[in-house]
């Protein structure tokens, strides 16, 4: 049946390009090969699937296609420390960076701009300790109908100033809303600032989309996954083990409009390290 399956793929690709419907993904569960994301974690572009660190590449910058994106921050405030491995429920967090969400159990404050958790100075080295984050969904260009995976960013990923043709996430979309430009049309290449103490990354554009991919790419951004990138959840304390969903920051040089599947993006696709 496997291999009947994988021929009948293999003559019909549309099958796997819209994705999984309702109906499936509810049914199949955790069965389906778990979350997949990109990590930005020890400043290494890192792969992740059900939680569990697959592939890491060395390279400090890496394509990518933004295919969702969540239209605002969201922010968790986390009591305890982290601790590597560790599963910590947050004392409290906010799907759009406003408010609390209504599940939260004691609100820290009634608005998060009003919260003194989100102040800088708040937290450890000058940052807030409420964090915030960016949740989109990604593709590879050489792969667009392939894997879609999270990207979370951290704020410092998020905001600040443009800096020799790259910028943080925010000022980038807005820098290609200026010229009319959707963020899904373009291939965008995301480098770590060395500069940065802590892994940060910046971002600009590396070529065009070409027009063969762009209904894919629409399939892509209504898939389960993409949703699901975009979705913030938490780890409760009193709910059923399963996948870590405590939100982590997952994720220089230009090149020209011109380029569309570029061959280093291929090269980083095969520079992903293997682990057991």
């Amino acid at each position: 049946m496997a291999n009947e399956l994988a021929t009948l793929i293999a003559n019909n690709p549309a099958l796997v390009q819209t994705g999984l419907d309702e109906d499936t993904a509810a049914i199949a569960g955790g069965s389906r090969g778990g979350t997949k994301r990109i990590s930005i974690k020890g400043g290494v572009f890192r792969k992740y699937v059900g939680g569990k660190e697959v592939g890491a590449i060395e390279d400090r910058h890496m394509n990518i296609i933004f295919v969702k994106m969540a239209h605002k921050p969201a922010r968790t405030y986390y009591e305890q420390d982290y601790v590597e491995g560790e599963r910590i429920s947050p004392t409290c967090w906010s799907t759009d960076s406003d408010t609390p969400d209504a599940e939260v159990p004691s609100p820290m404050s009634d608005k998060c701009s009003n919260c003194p958790k989100s102040i800088k100075g708040s937290g450890r080295n000058n940052s807030a300790a409420c964090r915030l984050s960016w949740r989109t969904a990604v593709v590879l260009p050489n792969d667009p109908s392939g894997d879609v995976m999270h990207l979370t960013l951290p704020a410092t990923s998020v905001f600040g100033e443009e800096d020799n043709g790259r910028y943080p996430f925010r000022p980038y979309i807005m820098y290609l809303a200026a010229h009319n430009v959707a963020a899904g049309r373009v291939i965008t290449r995301m480098a770590f600032d060395t500069k940065s103490p802590t892994p940060k990354v910046m971002f600009s554009v590396a070529g065009v989309v070409p027009d063969e991919d762009l209904a894919v790419l629409a399939n892509q951004a209504k898939s389960p996954a993409a949703e699901s990138a975009i979705k913030m959840t938490v780890y409760k304390a009193d709910e059923p083990a399963g996948e870590a969903t405590r939100a982590q920051p997952v994720l220089r040089e230009s090149a020209g409009l011109n380029e569309t599947k570029t061959a280093e993006t291929s090269e980083v696709i095969k520079k992903w390290s293997k682990k057991s």
